[in-house]
């Protein structure tokens, strides 16, 4: 597949999570994605920055601003045709499209496993103790889900670089092997 057609076909099966993609097709539309947001960025920065000069005390500083239109168009265009194209790449490995969100689930809970430690022990503040075991009880809880954190990004990128399983599997043909 080249990268015209990887293209092509990610925007043609825009919302389409069902089915396999090949390597050649993910790994071109991601990096027709960082092509783009690169060219979205100096655009943004071209025309829509604005750079203000800050002195005080002696000292000066220069601050560079961008709201940042066109990447976040750019952004919008690409969401769902690489959130598709991701999931049926984990489609071609063998494993369901839902590891992909697997960082996304895993920050969301760490998030909440904070919120919660903080507030339940925000709410033991002068009750001789239980706030300090609500705070230590989320450490030893979030330290583990930060490790995994940090690992699972890099898990799932491993199973979008490792080659697809040959021949059919449960999610349709492989698609390397199917005639365009």
């Amino acid at each position: 597949m080249t990268f015209n057609q990887a293209i092509r076909t990610c925007f043609r099966k825009y919302v389409t999570f069902s089915g396999r993609a090949s390597r050649p097709e993910y790994w071109y539309f991601v990096l027709f994605i960082v092509i783009w947001s690169v060219l979205a960025a100096i655009i943004d920065w071209q025309f829509f920055s604005t750079v203000t000069r800050i002195e005080a005390e002696g000292a000066s500083a220069t601050l560079a601003t961008s709201p940042q239109p066109v990447g976040s168009i750019v952004a919008l265009i690409v969401f769902l045709p690489h959130l598709a194209v991701a999931w049926r790449r984990m489609h071609d490995t063998g494993r369901s499209g839902f590891f992909v969100l697997l960082p996304l689930i895993l920050m969301a809970s760490a998030f909440a496993v904070l919120i919660f430690g903080i507030g339940t022990a925000g709410l033991f503040a002068h009750g001789g103790g239980l706030d300090l075991f609500f705070t230590r009880a989320t450490a030893l809880i979030l330290i583990p889900t930060l490790i995994v954190l940090t690992i699972s990004p890099l898990l799932v990128l491993w199973w979008l670089a490792r080659p697809g399983q040959p021949g059919p599997n449960a999610y349709g043909p492989n698609p390397s092997e199917v005639s365009q």
